[in-house]
């Protein structure tokens, strides 16, 4: 079933007023800016030393994402929070990043996002599902490429969006991509659920 990506991060789902086919974001609450989850996993490989991802500054803002083990390499667009709602790329085949958040390279989690199909058929997230922990995750930022390892991926019901885990504080850097996935609901033309990988630097 074709349909569209939805990411949750504000506190409530609207419909973007520019485009009816890109349908609903799921929200459940407004992202804090600049924060992440301070949490490591198990299986993070820099989970001994809380600081081993820790690099020089990183200055300008991301332009690409690349991820070679999907075939992925995407430009970046700049997403904002307009109405409390995260808008979605305007493109299907481009990923955003979320500009009222942290960077990626910047301590935090940085927040990307991408829908996963459309009517026309995939879409520039649709292989996410396929990251497990371990895969390398390149973000081109001023010329520099900041690169994250991927620790783990996690589906929740868009009711549910762990918005604190997502966005909470972290000390090191970090990145999340979010898009949608799971049942479609035709009735608010979306999916019910969202799909975040976590990832952290080095």
């Amino acid at each position: 079933m074709v349909g569209t990506a939805y990411v949750a991060v504000a506190n409530r789902a609207e419909r973007p007023e520019t485009d009816p086919d890109l349908g609903r974001w799921a929200a459940t609450a407004q992202p804090v800016e600049g924060a992440g989850n301070a949490a490591r996993t198990a299986g993070d490989p820099f989970a001994s030393d809380p600081f081993a991802s820790a690099g020089v500054a990183v200055l300008g803002e991301p332009t690409r994402l690349r991820i070679k083990t999907i075939g992925l390499d995407s430009p970046l667009e700049t997403l904002h929070v307009v109405k409390s709602a995260l808008q979605p790329p305007k493109r299907f085949d481009r990923a955003g990043w979320y500009a009222e958040g942290t960077a990626p390279g910047d301590t935090g989690p940085a927040v990307i996002a991408g829908h996963v199909d459309s009517k026309a058929g995939p879409a520039i997230f649709y292989r996410l599902r396929e990251l497990v922990p371990g895969d390398k995750i390149e973000v081109l930022r001023g010329g520099t490429v900041v690169a994250f390892t991927v620790t783990r991926t996690a589906w929740y019901p868009k009711s549910a969006f762990p918005t604190d885990a997502v966005y909470g504080p972290t000390p090191d850097r970090q990145l999340r991509l979010i898009t949608c996935g799971g049942v479609f609901n035709h009735a608010l033309r979306s999916y019910r659920d969202n799909l975040v990988v976590y990832a952290v630097a080095g």
